[in-house]
């Protein structure tokens, strides 16, 4: 147990570090630390992005080592991002120039291929990044490697979580709420756990255990209630959804038996309501939107509506304005009211997607799995704004710092837009 007043202490410090990041999800921050950006948002101010591409557009594009289907995450003048070379079992963590893309350095890590879906790839897990290191998970078949490396490429620490076996591969990605790294560790059909690291040694500070059923591999949100410090919130089959404390792993609230169905999409945080979408191969979709529950009042959470045929599942929706827009697996995009799931339209863009919008200037930007941006209003009517072919498939979600949008395919990272 930790003496009451370092408690206290660090409670503190997740509280001003959650209300920081509430702020800079509202302001023009140039770090986009995590998948998603603020909080998993997937929204910036940036008002520099084109809806239009040509290869004559790109400030710079860059061939990566192996492949991935991972985001790049962005603080200062670096962009970090992931790739696996899958037949020599080498993961790289890779530093970028945002200003021309030069690799400044990269870090090396040999694993043990093993079975990944045909969707999937060995670099998946977006990292999370702060002003002092970049953080990564590295999962495969015999362990569950985190890694943290400072800016100028120097590895801090590790720790292996121990064993992962699953049916797909990994693909959940760490999240930080003040000086803890969150991590989800649910491998397939078997126990695992919510892990609470100490950024800046690797110390684990809590551990939950968790049944384990279709492998999650939703990344956590954080919720910020009225009345109280932040919460994470995880997503499970399993489990529903779960409030834990940041800094303790201790259960804030918990609603189970939402679905039967995998967990892909992260939480959505909407209008004090938590929207989680969820689904399998064969084409079965589900959605839920909870109220959450208080631990300092006693009271449950609450399921506020369902929708039996969900509109996405890979994808992770957005909400913007008061609506939520899913961009769907199948190309067809759903908006709603964020308030009742009632459909305010529902329009095909075509193509498959497994990357998940971002929204900058009110428009929704998207990348298809055979390489292609689409670019739609986000509002009351359906519009397309824009369709720009980017010469390769992807499977990532774009990543916007600075007035620039990084647009990572299955080999190369793209950087367009901003002031030239």
């Amino acid at each position: 147990m930790r003496p009451k007043r370092m408690r206290r202490n660090v409670r503190t410090t997740l509280i001003a570090a959650a209300a920081l990041a509430l702020v800079a999800s509202r302001s023009s921050a140039q770090e986009w630390t995590r998948f998603r950006g603020p909080n998993g948002t997937g929204i910036s101010p940036a008002k520099t992005i084109p809806v239009q591409l040509s290869p004559g557009d790109y400030n710079w594009k860059v061939e990566l080592p192996g492949r991935g289907h991972s985001s790049p995450v962005v603080w200062g003048n670096r962009v970090f991002v992931t790739s696996a070379e899958e037949q020599t079992g080498k993961r790289h963590l890779l530093c970028l120039s945002t200003k021309d893309g030069k690799e400044l350095w990269r870090r090396t890590y040999d694993f043990k291929p093993y079975h990944l879906h045909d969707f999937n790839a060995a670099a998946a897990s977006t990292p999370t990044a702060d002003s002092e290191r970049v953080y990564v998970v590295l999962p495969e078949d015999g362990r569950f490697l985190v890694a943290a490396i400072d800016h100028q490429g120097r590895e801090v620490w590790q720790r292996d979580l121990g064993a992962f076996p699953t049916q797909h591969g990994g693909s959940s990605s760490p999240i930080l709420v003040g000086d803890v790294l969150v991590i989800n560790n649910e491998p397939e059909d078997a126990n695992g756990s919510l892990v609470g690291l100490d950024r800046k040694t690797g110390a684990i500070l809590w551990q939950r255990k968790r049944n384990s059923q279709a492998c999650p591999y939703a990344t956590p949100a954080v919720y910020q209630p009225p009345d109280g410090p932040a919460e994470v919130i995880f997503a499970s089959t399993a489990h529903g959804l779960t409030s834990v404390d940041p800094e303790t792993g201790d259960l804030n609230w918990e609603a189970d038996g939402l679905t039967k169905l995998r967990c892909v999409a992260s939480p959505l945080i909407v209008d004090g309501l938590v929207y989680q979408a969820s689904g399998v191969g064969d084409g079965s979709r589900q959605a839920v939107a909870v109220r959450p529950g208080s631990k300092k009042s006693g009271t449950a959470a609450k399921v506020e509506y369902r929708i039996a045929r969900g509109p996405s599942y890979v994808p992770t929706p957005i909400a913007v304005s008061g609506r939520i827009y899913a961009w769907g697996d199948a190309g067809i995009v759903t908006c709603m009211k964020a308030a009742t799931g009632e459909i305010v339209w529902q329009e095909r863009v075509g193509g498959s997607y497994f990357g998940s919008p971002v929204c900058a200037d009110g428009k929704l930007y998207a990348i298809s799995a055979k390489g292609e941006l689409v670019v739609i209003e986000a509002g009351e009517q359906f519009k397309i704004l824009g369709r720009s072919d980017l010469g390769e498939g992807s499977h990532a979600t774009p990543a916007i710092s600075d007035g620039i949008m990084y647009l990572r395919t299955t080999s190369h990272l793209i950087s367009v837009g901003g002031r030239k």
